[in-house]
């Protein structure tokens, strides 16, 4: 198990991380405006369980095959701007979406909100080089199994993300609430996701390895 000082560092890193606004936190803020606080804090859990497997593969060494194998990247690139892509087409398409009071809205499934913020979160190859430069820094061999500090290094690394993404969670959802009103912009949280997606896929499709 890692000593307190690594697990103190590594908190300390995870906590700037997490509270620099990137992708993650605009998706999580987006579908917690369009389909409430459940909803964003289900796109969290997704987002983290891709965490979880992302930091596995990294403490594994399958993270290195994107930088051994440039093929095996542009791959899981493409899906996954393929995949964002598709997601924006979807959500313009979709008749959900309004400020309204919950009761009001169509729904989407848990389960389907749930998997879009794990694929989301395994589809960016940009994650896997990220936990590849990071986690290595903190697991020693000489603390014992390397799968459990991974566990422990990756619990700690989402539970700092809950505490910042709960926080944009329950101020999304104040904002819904204050909005539900607006008749005028009942189809904003439509295009602010479709265009979310939209973003991220051209993030991915335009990022480096590097």
């Amino acid at each position: 198990m890692p000593d307190l000082s690594t697990l103190l560092v590594f908190t300390t890193a995870c906590l700037v991380l997490t509270a620099t606004p990137g992708p993650d936190m605009l998706l999580i803020a987006s579908r917690s405006v369009s389909q409430g606080r459940a909803s964003g804090f289900l796109t969290y859990a997704g987002i983290a369980a891709g965490s979880f497997c992302h930091a596995f593969a990294a403490s594994l060494g399958l993270s290195q095959l994107f930088l051994l194998v440039p093929a095996a990247y542009e791959a899981v690139r493409w899906a996954g701007c393929a995949y964002l892509l598709y997601l924006a087409w979807k959500t313009l398409r979709s008749e959900a979406g309004v400020f309204a009071p919950a009761g009001n809205l169509k729904r989407m499934s848990y389960r389907r909100i749930f998997m879009e913020g794990l694929l989301t979160n395994l589809l960016n190859p940009k994650m896997a080089l990220f936990m590849l430069a990071l986690f290595p820094q903190f697991l020693k061999p000489e603390a014992g199994s390397i799968a459990l500090q991974t566990l422990i290094l990756a619990a700690i690394l989402n539970a700092t993300g809950l505490l910042v993404n709960g926080t944009v969670v329950l101020l999304s959802h104040e904002i819904r609430n204050r909005l539900g009103g607006l008749n005028r912009l009942k189809k904003l949280p439509q295009y602010l996701l479709a265009s979310v997606f939209a973003g991220l896929a051209l993030r991915v499709a335009t990022a480096s390895r590097s």
